[in-house]
């Protein structure tokens, strides 16, 4: 039924009508609550786009059942196989014995592009999809039908609270995967959003990697327009069924892990802007420049797979080229682990001059030094398409004319992860189309990709002085070894050595070493994050890898180099082979794995993909674009702790930005943040956090404190406000961190935390407003924190009408006593985030919550069901906690009476505890905390041993002994 309450889902409704799609609620569609798919729709279209089944109808049912074992074989462990599956036997498996004397045909279960009956599928959006039952079943915010199947998934949250975003309908999303696996078998790609940001991802893929659809005209995001500009665009007839044949792939990681790949926009765009060119026939180049780690190697494959598909090319040949080795072998790895068909490798000269002198049709992966003894005419085809991976390095030379003599009739695409340096004019005439304004054909910036969390943003810190490599110093070491030669030799030498003579300086090694050494162990392994130390030449990785085993261990790194031209051997402890070097990496990429540290001087450079690395260590002179490649390794997304790549800076590249990145585009210059510079920010932020609490006194400890803090953030808007600059100042501490310049505000800093997680919503919503704290904030917060200790009175846990009155007056009116119960039961959900019985507990504090900030209820009446709420967090406790909590509840006793005991303290603890413990077994029985009879007979057998016997009277002692009593026994 359409829900005319919810904006959101009218205005998704509404533009994928205009796009053609037609709208039937759920409650028409002709299935069971049970049904995956529509069969009816499904019968439908096997009949109308298949003449041998519309002979004879009764095969369309034997295709039917062959889908249905398909849904019931799935669950959550091998969905995304199953995925694959029905892919395979849309496209791949769809041959059925109905032709003319049993003969086999290919069977359509869509029109595609390939086919050319696009149209005559059938479109259906409906909403409020309930499965696998009426009662109980899940219900499926937006469904998307092409001819029965459900191929997306939309999942609305609302647009009123800042806390709840697309993230939380992403993670519902998740949690559907694995409840009800069946209804994504037929998945082309799920989205989410809440009315301001569409994100969409593929089956299985972690809510987190969800990505953004934007167009080439707008980039924008944050309203319902955006969200509306995005599912215009995204969600047409044609794109759906491009997206779901040529633009979704399967892969397997080093672990034999499927995974799902569904195309990026940018990759989209950049793929289909090349094979227009190819089917128009001009213009035949174009540049494509996408930012490092945005996915340019998928966008490759994308390309090709799609080209090579098309019966209107020709079946054409398509070769990727690359500069180096190392790159040719990953580009290799990834076509194959994605099983891409028809796949050659080139790997030299002869063999790539055979394949196309014999006019080889398929995809073919080479380097552009295969080209280097070629003369003349290779192949006159014009349905030849080269695409040439980091395109401004050697292309331009004397190899890129070879090449193109060897081709003259073909295509070249250009594809550039770094810009286009304003010395590189030639890049610009080699690849550039004039049609292309800017030069580039397809442009995905640095700033894109932040933007749309492709990648992280990349910072900078400066190391201490005495250890910077800077011209004075160089110059001064080289006249000290070359004091003794003529001018003439001393000219030479210094074209070569000067830089040699500082970098090989042991007292400067073991300095740099050194700092290493401390900054990973402090800032960089307690995160769970990995390291790259790159150096001068191989002769450094062997010193450096010397100096760092004494310090860290010879586990903890290894060298990864190139061992050619070795003649003495020095590097034989280092040469792999290319499987060998595979498994280090791979070993390097596992986050149990003890090797976190790669040295490296010119390999792992450009195209090393280790999503766990954080940070580089730089200790070699580079510049331009090499340098960009270079402190790009370490930006890729890897979880919600890692907000940076980081690079230490030992040369003093980074002393002038802009000059070192001296790019056309000037957003390129704001490429490194300045770890000085957020330094400089951190007070102002905290300044701003601390704002909201003016008038409250930090120094008061326990729900009092806290109490206070909340008051000053009465509504929903107000905390999402707070929370929203507090992770401003959260990612800019965790960046900082362990400063010494942060201990004098740290206390302020562990305040703010304390509130802000005391008005975290219970219900787990929230995912990018509320995000997990960075590592190092948890590891100061686990050792101030004392918000999670649930401070428990007999009042909380009674109704009784008389101790609620004197709950209230003893706390001076309901609204200061129902906020002490509301952060004791925040800290029980909290406690027990995980367990269902805590969600739901948690949900009805959420709505308590709004109905009281609405006015809906009176404060008495918030307090009553708030202590109603308590009552519950408590039975549920009770619960989980197994029977060996009584010895837990005898340990804390223990460490209570350890921290208030003196010299007039009887020695022996435990016979204290053992005297409470046989007391409270005597006179305890089942329900005693619920009844007034029960807790004064627990009361006076603690006061018999606390007071009488031991003499200890102290009333927080006594209070906080009966708590515990009450919480384990």
């Amino acid at each position: 039924m359409f829900n005319e309450d919810n904006t959101t889902e009218q205005m998704i409704i509404s533009t994928l009508k205009k796009n053609g799609w037609e709208y039937i609620s759920a409650d028409d569609l002709d299935r069971e609550e049970n049904d995956v798919m529509v069969e009816s729709m499904v019968r439908e279209a096997l009949i109308r786009l298949n003449p041998e089944i519309a002979e004879d109808e009764s095969r369309a049912d034997e295709i039917i059942y062959k889908l249905r074992t398909l849904f019931l074989s799935t669950n959550p462990q091998n969905l995304v196989t199953q995925n694959e599956a029905f892919k395979q036997m849309v496209f791949e498996k769809n041959s059925y014995p109905f032709g003319e004397d049993g003969k086999q045909v290919s069977i359509d279960f869509f029109g595609t592009e390939i086919n050319g009956k696009l149209d005559q599928n059938q479109y259906v959006v409906t909403n409020q999809w309930v499965y696998p039952k009426k009662e109980g079943g899940k219900r499926l915010d937006i469904v998307l039908l092409v001819n029965g199947f459900p191929f997306v998934i939309g999942e609305l949250k609302t647009p009123v609270r800042a806390a709840i975003t697309w993230l939380d309908g992403a993670q519902d999303i998740n949690k559907y995967e694995q409840s009800i696996p069946q209804m994504f078998v037929t998945n082309v790609f799920n989205f989410a959003t809440e009315g301001k940001c569409y994100r969409y991802g593929s089956v299985c893929m972690p809510a987190a990697k969800y990505g953004p659809w934007h167009t080439a005209d707008d980039k924008s995001d944050g309203s319902l327009a955006a969200v509306q500009t995005s599912v215009q665009d995204m969600i047409t007839k044609y794109k759906i069924m491009d997206l779901f044949q040529f633009f979704t792939l399967f892969a397997t990681d080093s672990k034999y892990r499927k995974f799902k790949v569904i195309a990026r926009y940018q990759q989209y765009e950049g793929a289909n802007m090349i094979i227009e060119r190819v089917r128009a026939g001009y213009p035949k180049k174009g540049l494509i420049w996408h930012f490092q780690g945005s996915g340019k190697s998928y966008l490759m494959e994308f390309a090709a797979v799609k080209l090579r598909m098309l019966p209107d090319l020709k079946n054409p040949t398509v070769i990727i080229v690359d500069d180096r080795l190392d790159l040719e072998s990953q580009i290799t790895a990834q076509f194959h682990s994605s099983d891409v068909g028809n796949l050659e490798s080139a790997s030299t000269r002869e063999q790539l001059m055979t394949m196309l002198r014999q006019d080889i049709r398929k995809i073919i992966i080479t380097t552009i030094f295969r080209f280097q003894e070629v003369t003349g005419e290779l192949s006159l085809r014009d349905n030849i398409i080269v695409m040439v991976d980091e395109c401004h390095r050697t292309q331009e030379g004397d190899l890129g004319i070879k090449m193109r003599t060897a081709l003259p009739n073909a295509f070249f695409f250009g594809m550039t992860g770094t810009p286009i340096n304003r010395v590189d004019k030639n890049t610009f005439a080699t690849f550039g189309a004039t049609e292309d304004r800017s030069g580039y054909m397809s442009k995905y910036s640095f700033s894109d990709s932040i933007r749309d969390h492709a990648t992280l943003p990349l910072n900078f810190e400066p190391v201490p002085v005495d250890l910077r490599v800077d011209r004075d110093t160089m110059d001064r070491e080289f006249d000290i070894l070359t004091r003794d030669l003529p001018d003439s030799d001393k000219a030479e030498l210094s074209k070569r050595v000067n830089m040699q003579a500082i970098m090989y300086n042991e007292k400067r090694i073991h300095k740099v070493c050194a700092h290493i050494a401390k900054h990973f162990t402090e800032k960089i392994r307690p995160n769970g994050y990995k390291a790259q130390v790159v150096v001068y030449d191989r002769p450094c990785c062997l010193k450096y890898k010397a100096e760092l085993d004494k310090l860290l261990g010879e586990e903890c790194s290894t060298i990864v180099m190139d061992t050619n031209d070795d003649k003495a051997d020095e590097y034989k402890k280092y040469r792999r082979s290319k499987d060998e070097e595979a498994k280090i990496l791979d070993r390097f990429r596992d986050t149990n794995d003890p090797l976190e540290i790669v040295i490296v001087t010119a390999k792992l450079l450009t195209g090393f993909d280790a999503p766990i690395l954080q940070v580089m260590y730089l200790d070699k002179p580079m510049k331009d674009h090499t340098l960009l490649q270079a402190i790009c390794r370490t930006n890729r997304t890897f979880d919600e702790g890692k907000t940076h790549g980081l690079i230490v800076d030992y040369i003093g590249i980074f002393d002038n930005v802009a000059k070192a990145l001296d790019f056309d585009e000037g957003s390129m210059k704001k490429v490194i943040t300045n770890i000085e510079e957020v330094k400089k920010q951190i007070p102002a932020l905290l300044r701003k956090c601390l704002s909201y609490f003016m008038g409250v006194d930090r120094t008061v400890d326990g729900w009092e404190g806290l109490m206070a803090a909340q008051e000053c953030l009465p509504t929903n808007a107000e905390k999402d406000k707070f929370a929203a600059d507090y992770q401003v100042l959260n990612r800019a501490w965790n960046a900082v961190s362990p400063d010494p310049m942060l201990s004098p505000i740290q206390v302020d800093y562990v305040w703010l935390t304390k509130v802000f997680e005391s008005v975290k919503p219970t219900n787990g919503g929230g995912g990018l407003i509320w995000a997990a704290l960075g590592p190092k904030t948890m590891e100061i917060v686990n050792s101030n924190m004392d918000v999670g200790e649930v401070h428990e009175d007999e009042e909380i846990l009674s109704l009784d009408a008389e101790l609620i009155d004197a709950f209230i007056e003893k706390h001076k009116g309901a609204k200061n006593a129902a906020k002490k119960v509301e952060i004791d039961l925040v800290a029980r959900i909290h406690k027990h985030s995980d367990d269902p019985k805590f969600m739901r507990l948690g949900d009805k504090l959420e709505k308590l919550r709004e109905q009281h900030e609405q006015g809906l209820i009176n404060s008495i009446e918030f307090l009553k069901m708030l202590l109603e709420l308590a009552r519950e967090a408590a039975q549920a406790e009770k619960e989980v906690v197994p029977e060996e909590e009584v010895d837990k509840g005898k340990a804390a006793l223990t460490e209570l009476f350890n921290g208030v005991k003196n010299t007039n303290t009887p020695v022996i603890v435990e016979r204290i505890v053992t005297d409470i413990d046989d007391i409270v077994k005597i006179v305890r029985f089942d329900g005693w905390q619920n009844t007034t009879g029960g807790r004064q007979e627990v009361k006076k057998a603690l006061r018999s041993v606390v007071w009488v016997k031991y003499k200890i009277k102290d009333k927080e002692v006594f209070d906080k002994a009966y708590s515990y009593i009450e919480q384990y026994y």
